[in-house]
């Protein structure tokens, strides 16, 4: 769980080009969830089917899109003095998971953080202009989507964490109403760890007006609430955090921190200022379990985690981290354990390293088990095997050494007298 700590230098109101202290913005992650959006499913019993979506399944909302401008126009105010006024490409660049939500997300709040003005005005009706946001094809996302599948190893390290003395508690504790669920929904495969996604049509339909079932009544929605939440935990914290951390939020923090690297290391004048990552609840939540600063609390629609790159007067710099998921309070300070909030990038490095793994698709797979009687008998096999190999090919040798006689009748040509040489 992290723990907020008081305000520090850093006030939360825009840079106006420098932070306080005498450190300068030199560069700034901001990763963010999607807006609010319909349900992704619906259970097998559930009344509101796709077709009562206006635009199906998992698509952002008017109401995502607002959330998403909102958000533009709060990174405005705040790096309104370190972002050109108007748009630069060499300034930023965008990066969406390849989800309609979330480049839907992506447009809206750069409608926020760059309307157009003079020459970036091309319809004087439409205060908009078009900037790209870039995506690769789902199958081929190995950064933003998480839970990431294909890793053996992080399923095993799940399956390990529902048989700890905490998670059988719990399902013991919550198991009415997994029952309760099972006979109301027609998911008769449900369990503790996966109820939660009849939480999250559960909470769409009542955000957009849709009558629940009788069945489904605040206190079920309450423990429906506590089972998504701790769904959220189990998978990016909780049992051997660390390793899961390595193979899930630790790729896109490696990432992070490559670009804090090369920034740093930049003398170019023109450099990029923003990286803009827009992606989903589990993304957010993963990056921060890597962290180690996740609250165990599915981040909310639009919640941004920014990761701000500072310079002192002397040429150091530092690494400073805010979370916004609140739209009507100023967003928190966040301190990675065992470093200061302005936590030198150097010893940022070193606290981060454990979390980023080395090499993900060795370290997803499952380990040997093979013990050391299994190798000696393997090693006898094999040198019986060779063994008789050898004895095999020296008789073949042997054999073929010795002259040849031949109990066959030769085809004899028919010669003329005289022709014998």
């Amino acid at each position: 769980m992290v723990s907020v700590p008081g305000f520090f230098f850093l006030a939360m109101a825009g840079f106006a080009g420098q932070t306080r202290a005498g450190l300068d913005l030199e560069y700034v992650t901001v990763l963010y969830r999607h807006g609010d959006r319909s349900a992704v499913d619906a259970y097998p019993t559930d009344p509101y089917q796709e077709s009562a979506w206006p635009q199906g399944f998992g698509q952002l909302s008017q109401v995502g899109m607002m959330q998403q401008y909102d958000l533009g126009r709060f990174l405005r105010k705040r790096y309104g003095g370190f972002l050109n006024q108007t748009y630069k490409r060499n300034e930023i660049l965008v990066h969406s998971t390849d989800y309609d939500r979330t480049l839907m997300s992506a447009e809206s709040n750069l409608a926020g953080l760059y309307p157009p003005s003079g020459q970036q005005v091309f319809n004087p009706n439409l205060k908009w202009q078009p900037i790209p946001v870039h995506s690769i094809p789902k199958d081929l996302e190995k950064i933003l989507s998480y839970p990431m599948a294909n890793c053996p190893r992080f399923q095993q390290l799940f399956n390990e964490t529902k048989q700890t003395e905490e998670f059988k508690n719990i399902s013991k504790e919550y198991q009415d109403v997994v029952d309760l669920v099972r006979r109301n929904t027609g998911l008769n495969d449900s369990t503790v760890d996966s109820v939660w996604g009849v939480y999250d049509t559960l909470f769409c339909e009542s955000r957009h007006n849709m009558t629940l079932p009788n069945w489904v009544t605040p206190k079920v929605m309450e423990d429906l609430k506590f089972l998504k939440d701790y769904g959220f935990q189990i998978t990016f914290g909780g049992y051997k955090h660390l390793e899961k951390s390595r193979l899930q939020g630790g790729t896109l923090l490696g990432e992070i921190v490559k670009n804090l690297t090369a920034i740093s290391k930049s003398k170019a004048e023109n450099k990029l200022k923003m990286m803009m990552l827009s992606a989903h609840d589990t993304t957010v939540a993963s990056l921060q379990g890597s962290l180690n600063v996740f609250n165990g609390l599915q981040p909310p629609y639009a919640s941004c985690h920014m990761i701000e790159l500072l310079k002192d007067e002397n040429g150091s710099f530092f690494v400073s981290m805010f979370y916004r998921n609140d739209s009507t309070k100023d967003p928190f300070p966040l301190q990675i354990p065992g470093c200061a909030f302005a936590c030198p990038l150097e010893d940022f490095f070193k606290i981060t390293k454990p979390s980023i793994p080395e090499d993900r698709v060795k370290e997803c797979q499952l380990p040997s088990h093979t013990t050391d009687k299994g190798v000696l008998i393997i090693l006898t096999v094999s040198s019986c095997l060779l063994l008789l190999l050898i004895v095999i090919l020296l008789s073949i040798l042997c054999y073929q050494s010795k002259p040849k006689i031949s109990h066959r009748y030769s085809h004899v040509i028919n010669q003329e007298p005289g022709d014998e040489s």
